[in-house]
């Protein structure tokens, strides 16, 4: 639409233009004017608009209607700044002079740009050069950017410089399309941002939107919108006012927008680009409606922030808080001591036509329609001026001056023509006044490459004391450089204060929830919805939850935060590992006591029947199996877990082994078939059959260990994560738990046989109970092996294999050493060939593992059966003792490899003769000498 209208302007700029310059002047003619060396032009609205005429069939000069009092104080300072120019040194020095020639905008785009027509038209020279014209070299204004952009198409158009002190519209600093147009006053781009940072700061998300229409007002309406949009902030709706009070559709307009407010109610707070007067129609419609406003937040532009006649017949605390952005202001002394002044030039208002109007209007009434209860001029001027307005006109006509200054410095500008004014723009505005600075009340200014200056924004609270208003109070300063507030001293709260109304369409989603929004709705319109199990939303109004790691955190539904998972394992500090592992310990103890006492009665009958350096092998190996329940504590390790099941292996199969081994003695001593019985004599090797078992057992638990090893394994649950050990192969586990089985069966087979042997040394019947033990023990724990799971599944093992050497220990261990400490007299030569002699007697045949007693007839008798003894360690040298009766006697020593026959029954080197005859197999008719 831009395009479009460009060409509307230039359309109606030519038209102007073929009327002649004469027409134009006739049509209209400046309000005030001044001489001097240069011209300056001035734009500004004395008047709030025109008069609708029926006529249009012909072009006519319109009729201004409503005095409007801030305008022209706006026209006065000119004026003021224009006086005080000439005194500038600058200008004294070269003896040059400013002058004006100042129009009515009447606020309307038309009436401005006839009247602008008087600034670009050629001066009447003449014949006489000295006494013509000096053409305008420069313009200030318009207020209105919708006028200031038509006004600056036009004077592009012979490259007048056009300096503005209140138009914020952004089009206007594009250079391309406006290069002789510059401002006093910061781009809306800035205001616009800096409302979007407050609201951002206040947390008001949900906001309303009104702007008159007009390029100003659509403009700013564009640029809020798209930077409120970047930072989260929703425009719940947008009512644009008609730019003519007196368009048809105007009062359907104003109540319109009136029922929208209304029909909002959560959005408490409005940013409003509107002109004043459409403000105060707006608050008089909602006063219609019967409705009060007190609790929203206006944030009015700098249009209107500095105008309290909005407010009309209502109070502040009708319509609410008034949040307003305006220009940097200056000091007002000096022109308040002219307006006091103003009455006493009576010269002034014969080229003032809006001084007289301005009298007669107070003559007439003593009340120029403002509505001020003022009857002195001066009072009333001093009312109705804008500091803001008043220092921004003043720096314009300081660069112009300098500007000037610059100039006839180096042109004569006292000749009139010499000097003309796109030299001013060329030379000096579009370099000299963009890349230089002037200086103002003792502080420098300069324009940016964009033609503007920035100075940021004062933000001002409205205020109602007693009745009086009070909108001139600043609260904080808005700096543009880093899009920041700082605040006044004293004033820190009162911003502070109006955060507390909540303007949102959807309350803030706490932390464990997140948004969820509607198709078709605005971001700022959701619903709060809990965040899933395993999710979370640490801040609030998330768009979406966050995913706990799950290998190692949890949450419930709705969690603000996730919870590191329980980490679980058979614990050191655990109370029944405590106490597994006190027993473990308590075996070690007790192996190496057994071990130190069997070390010291080492050669006693006990020890010797006990196995001798057998018994020593077995307590090594219980204390590799207790040690290896150690293993079974603690958070497991790769290594650990290794260990654990390897060391146990190895140690439980040397300790079956060695029981094996004394097995074996017992197979062999009820072994009945000489034949069989020899064969089982010479492959009876004890330590290599001990060495051959645990090689079986290394064999396995190394290609375990190379193959699928045992390792460290972490089982994620809900809540937990379990540490245990992955047994790597199941069935290397399985191979090796069964191979020591089947040792344990081939001993409980063994011992068995010879569980009738003399009471006091059998060692079969001790061996047939632990072996029942454990293979019962490991009977149980396979299936709750299988079955269990979690962090006590280590303990189920641990309490097996616990169980396992307790019982060898008990069995084997323990009673031979209650004989040694308690029963010494049992652990004697003597004692043990006593227990067998009563044994012999009782018919109970003797059983052993490594010597036999083999008895043939040497007097008419031939023995086919073959007699045993239990052990060779109960073979011991007993004391000589002669027979009573010399008979044939049997010798047998302790390697079972000779019988001799002697007429009296002796002892011979370890061997026992044995005296008698045999009337039946497996039977001794005779004692056996002592």
């Amino acid at each position: 639409m831009e395009p479009m209208g460009d060409v509307l302007h230039l359309l109606v700029i030519l038209s102007l233009l073929e009327k002649g310059n004469a027409k134009v002047g006739h049509f209209k003619a400046a309000g005030a004017t001044a001489p001097g060396d240069i011209i300056i032009g001035g734009l500004f609205p004395i008047h709030e608009g025109v008069e609708e005429s029926p006529n249009i069939s012909a072009p006519h000069e319109p009729h201004c209607v409503r005095f409007n009092m801030v305008g022209f104080t706006q026209a006065l300072a000119m004026i003021h700044a224009v006086e005080s120019a000439n005194r500038y040194p600058v200008l004294t020095t070269l003896g040059i002079s400013l002058g004006y020639r100042i129009h009515d905008s009447c606020s309307d785009v038309t009436t401005a740009l006839r009247a602008s027509a008087d600034f670009t038209q050629e001066p009447n020279t003449g014949a006489n050069t000295s006494t013509c014209s000096p053409p305008i070299m420069a313009v200030i204004g318009a207020s209105s950017s919708e006028i200031s952009i038509a006004v600056a198409r036009q004077l592009n158009l012979e490259l007048i410089p056009q300096i503005s002190y209140a138009s914020t519209a952004i089009i206007l600093s594009d250079k391309i399309r406006f290069p002789a147009f510059l401002r006093t006053v910061p781009s809306d781009l800035y205001q616009t941002r800096a409302m979007v940072q407050l609201l951002s700061d206040s947390k008001w998300t949900w906001v309303g939107v009104v702007t008159t229409d007009g390029d100003y007002g659509r403009s700013a309406l564009d640029s809020f919108v798209s930077q409120a949009t970047a930072s989260g902030i929703c425009v719940a709706f947008k009512e644009i006012l008609p730019n003519s009070l007196t368009s048809p559709d105007g009062e359907s307009a104003f109540r319109q927008a009136a029922a929208t407010l209304l029909g909002n109610p959560n959005v408490k707070v409005v940013v409003s680009f509107a002109r004043p007067i459409h403000m105060m129609y707006l608050y008089q419609e909602l006063r219609v409606w019967g409705s009060l406003l007190g609790e929203k937040v206006w944030v009015a532009s700098d249009s209107w922030s500095s105008s309290k006649e909005v407010l009309g017949e209502m109070d502040l605390l009708d319509i609410g808080h008034v949040v307003g952005f305006s220009f940097k202001r200056g000091n007002l002394a000096p022109f308040h001591r002219y307006l006091m002044n103003l009455i006493n030039i009576n010269d002034v208002i014969g080229n003032n036509s809006f001084l007289k109007e301005f009298y007669s209007l107070l003559n007439e009434s003593g009340d120029p329609g403002c509505g001020s209860s003022f009857t002195i001029p001066a009072e009333i001027l001093l009312n109705n001026s804008d500091a803001k307005v008043v220092f921004s006109v003043e720096m314009a006509v300081s660069a112009i001056a300098h500007a000037v200054a610059d100039i006839c410095s180096k042109k004569d500008c006292k000749t009139p023509g010499t000097v003309q004014p796109w030299e001013v723009t060329t030379a000096h505005v579009l370099e000299t006044l963009r890349g230089s600075r002037f200086e103002l009340e003792g502080k420098s200014y300069s324009f940016d490459q964009k033609g503007d200056i920035n100075l940021g924004y004062d933000v001002t609270l409205w205020r109602s004391v007693r009745g009086v208003i009070n909108i001139h109070d600043i609260v904080a300063v808005y700096h543009p450089i880093n899009n920041s507030f700082s605040y006044t001293s004293g004033n820190t709260n009162n911003l502070t204060d109006l955060r507390d109304v909540v303007s949102v369409c959807s309350p803030s989603c706490e932390p464990g929830k997140f948004k969820k929004f509607a198709q078709g709705q605005h971001t700022c319109c959701y619903e709060c919805i809990n965040c899933t199990e395993n999710h979370y939303s640490n801040n609030t109004d998330m768009d979406q939850c966050l995913s706990c790691e799950t290998k190692r955190e949890w949450s419930l539904e709705g969690s603000s935060g996730c919870t590191h998972k329980t980490l679980e394992f058979f614990s050191w500090q655990d109370g029944f590992a405590e106490v597994l592992l006190a027993l473990a310990a308590l075996g070690i103890i007790l192996v190496l006591l057994v071990g130190a006492l069997f070390l010291h009665h080492h050669q006693t009958p006990v020890v010797r029947a006990a196995g001798g350096p057998l018994s020593q092998i077995i307590l090594l190996s219980l204390v590799g199996s207790f040690v290896s329940a150690v293993f079974f504590v603690g958070h497991p390790s790769s290594l650990q877990c290794k260990v654990r099941q390897v060391l146990f292996g190895l140690s439980f199969t040397l300790c079956v082994s060695c029981i094996l081994v004394k097995s074996l003695k017992i197979l062999l001593a009820f072994q009945l078939n000489p034949d069989r019985k020899n064969v089982l004599r010479r492959l009876y090797q004890p330590y290599a059959i001990i060495c051959l078992c645990v090689a079986l057992q290394v064999i396995t638990c190394t290609l375990w260990l190379v193959l699928q090893s045992p390792r460290e394994k972490a089982t994620v649950f809900t809540t937990t994560v379990l540490a245990e050990c992955d047994e790597g192969s199941q069935v290397a586990f399985g191979v090796m738990l069964c191979y020591i089985a089947v040792l344990a069966l081939v001993c409980f087979a063994c011992a068995f046989k010879g569980r009738k042997l003399p009471q006091k040394y059998n060692e079969a019947r001790f061996i047939t109970f632990s072996m029942l033990l454990y293979l019962m023990s490991w009977l149980i724990f396979v299936p709750v092996y299988v079955t269990t799971s979690g962090k006590y599944l280590p303990a189920v093992e641990m309490v097996v294999i616990l169980i396992s050497n307790y019982g060898i220990l008990s069995c084997h261990f323990f009673p031979k050493c209650y004989v040694i400490l308690f029963k010494k007299e049992h652990n004697t030569k003597s004692a043990f060939m006593k227990n067998i002699y009563e044994y012999s007697r009782k018919g109970i045949t003797v059983s052993s593992s490594v010597s036999e007693i083999s008895v043939s007839q040497t007097e008419g008798y031939r023995i086919s059966h073959p007699y045993s003894i239990s052990s060779p360690s109960f073979f011991m040298s007993p004391p000589p003792i002669e027979p009573t009766a010399p008979q044939n006697c049997w010798s047998v020593d302790q390697n079972i490899q000779s019988i001799a026959t002697a007429t009296h029954c002796t002892v011979v080197d370890h061997g026992v003769f044995v005296t008698g005859q045999l009337t039946r197999p497996h039977r001794l008719r005779r004692s056996m000498s002592l």
